[in-house]
């Protein structure tokens, strides 16, 4: 079904599909993203303190998950939470995260083989 929607569908949006996976290319914005999931909202310093990521870094990576509409924003006082705005993008990590167990597992029963012929 993936290959016969993507044959449809134009070059500009496949650059925005491929985008989207770019955001998603960072560890440290995964790491973000799992945190939130995990803690709910949380302000910048709080999510500093847990991922160890500098204010700097970390506020470039909060604009880059905002701007994408992965996470929101809801300013408070004088501190602004974050929090996930796109559950669904779980749903993409967690096959994704399939995917690479099961060739993890392919690879390590190959290499099973391999030791078994020495």
């Amino acid at each position: 079904m993936l290959k016969s929607s993507l044959s449809k569908t134009s070059p500009e949006i496949l650059a925005l599909v491929a985008d989207y996976f770019k955001v998603l290319s960072e560890v440290s914005r995964l790491i973000v993203l799992d945190l939130l999931r995990k803690s709910g909202p949380m302000n910048v310093t709080e999510i500093a303190e847990v991922t160890g990521l500098g204010q700097a870094n970390l506020s470039k990576h909060l604009k880059v998950l905002t701007q994408a509409g992965f996470l929101s924003r809801k300013p408070s006082g004088v501190s602004v939470y974050y929090e996930i705005a796109d559950p669904a993008i779980f749903e993409l990590c967690e096959l994704v995260c399939d995917r690479v167990k099961d060739r993890l597992v392919q690879q390590a029963e190959q290499f099973d083989r391999l030791n078994a012929f020495k």
